[in-house]
C-alpha cells in the first residue's frame, strides 16, 4: 500500500486534514501502484480456490456403498478393501517403496471403492493401479511389469505353489493392459484429485504438545495409521 508522510499537519475541530499536508514517499505511480496491489489479491484468491485439499466422502457416500447397492453384504465388502489393502502393503514392501507411497495407495483404492463396486471391477487389478498410481505421486516410479511380477509372487506364496517367474505370453499383455487401464478408470473416477495428505507428520506435534514423550506411544500412534 502507497505510504505518506505527514508534513505540517494541524488537527483543527470540524474540519478534515488538508490533502496538500499528505506528502508520497514513493516515488511510484499511485494509479500503477494500486493496479498491482488489486493483481496481487486477486492472484492470492486464484491460489487459495485451487489449493490442494483432501476430499471427503459425504454420508450419502458412505453408506450405502455402491458395492452394497450391488447386494455384496458388508462383510464381504469389508474383507475384499482389506484383501486389497494388505495386497497393496506386501507389495510396497517387495518394490521397497516408503511407507507413505503404500499409505497412498491405500487411500486411493478406498476412494475408488467409494464411486464403483466390486462386482464390475475386480479387486487385484485395481489393487495393482493403486500401487503403481501411488509410486508416480510420491514421485518413486516402478514399472507396470514390476508391480505384475510382484502380484504374481504374491499369489504364488499364499496359495502354496512353487516360486516360478512370470512368463512374458499372452496373460502377461492382458493382465499389463488390464492395470493400465484400471489406472486410468482410477484417475478418471476420483477427477484427478490424487492428493493425499497423511496425518502421521501430526502425531510427535500433538504428543509433544500433550507432554507424552513416551517412545512406545509415538510408535503404537504410527503404527496405529499404517
Amino acid at each position: 500500500p502507497l505510504t505518506f508522510r505527514l508534513s505540517n499537519l494541524h488537527t483543527m475541530t470540524g474540519r478534515t486534514q488538508s490533502a496538500s499536508t499528505l506528502t508520497p514517499t514513493s516515488t511510484t505511480d499511485p494509479i500503477s501502484q494500486i493496479e498491482m496491489n488489486d493483481n496481487t489479491t486477486q492472484t492470492s484468491q486464484v491460489l487459495q480456490n485451487v489449493s490442494l485439499q483432501v476430499p471427503l466422502m459425504k454420508n450419502d457416500q458412505l453408506y450405502p456403498t455402491p458395492s452394497m447397492k450391488d447386494k455384496i453384504p458388508y462383510d464381504v465388502e469389508f474383507d475384499l478393501r482389506l484383501t486389497g489393502c494388505e495386497l497393496i502393503q506386501t507389495s510396497g514392501r517387495l518394490l521397497k517403496l516408503p511407507q507413505t507411497a503404500m499409505a497412498t495407495g491405500q487411500v486411493l483404492f478406498h476412494r475408488f471403492y467409494y464411486s464403483k463396486s466390486f462386482v464390475k471391477n475386480p479387486m487385484e487389478y485395481y489393487a495393482m493401479a493403486s500401487i503403481f498410481l501411488s509410486t508416480k505421486i510420491e514421485e518413486c516410479p516402478r514399472r507396470v511389469r514390476d508391480v505384475l511380477n510382484v502380484f504374481h509372487h504374491i499369489k504364488q506364496v499364499r496359495s502354496g505353489k512353487i516360486i516360478k517367474p512370470m512368463s512374458i505370453d499372452e496373460n502377461y499383455h492382458i493382465a499389463k493392459n488390464q492395470v493400465i487401464k484400471a489406472e486410468r478408470r482410477l484417475l478418471k473416477e476420483l477427477g484427478f484429485c490424487v492428493h493425499v495428505k497423511h496425518p502421521h507428520k501430526m502425531i510427535l506435534i500433538y504428543l509433544q504438545a500433550m507432554e507424552c514423550n513416551q517412545e512406545n506411544l509415538s510408535q503404537k500412534a504410527w503404527y496405529v495409521f499404517f
